[in-house]
């Protein structure tokens, strides 16, 4: 039987390197919208937004096996056998707490509300969106768990 292709996924952040494995899809958010690298993908280049970033580990995993990323911009370079993906940083959906993220929003929306100048309201324009990501995976996490165990 003929081993099915594969790429390479190297995901990393400011403090080093969150995975490096092979996978056979990864779903990627850039700034003219979502990509999916396959096995065999013509080299591209692209910027990353912020977003969730999903691996499907192999072709038949169904999407409740995926596992998501919540990632800050970056860098997106695909090669036929070869993703690579540079963010500020990645939070793996298994390591975010819902609440706590949902606090945090809360703190965001209140920073940005009293924000006194153009700084501090992109500071908090940033906090949203981060931690409006992290409560998107949470929610894709929560709502994979759920479908797994009907």
């Amino acid at each position: 039987m003929a081993t099915q292709p594969m790429l390479q996924l190297q995901l990393i952040t400011l403090l080093g390197q969150k995975m490096d494995e092979e996978v056979y899809e990864v779903i990627l958010p850039t700034t003219i919208g979502e990509i999916s690298g396959f096995p065999g993908h013509e080299p591209l280049v692209s910027l990353a937004k912020a977003g969730v970033i999903a691996v499907r580990r192999q072709k038949t995993d169904p999407d409740t096996a995926l596992e998501y990323f919540a990632t800050s911009g970056g860098i997106i370079e695909i090669d036929p056998g070869r993703v690579r993906v540079l963010v500020d940083e990645a939070d793996h959906g298994d390591d975010i707490i819902e609440a706590e993220s949902q606090k945090a929003l809360e703190r965001a929306l209140q920073m940005r509300d009293n924000a006194a100048d153009q700084v501090e309201l992109e500071k908090a324009t940033q906090l949203i969106d981060r931690h409006q990501t992290r409560l998107k995976v949470a929610g894709l996490r929560r709502h994979q768990t759920r479908t797994r165990f009907k």
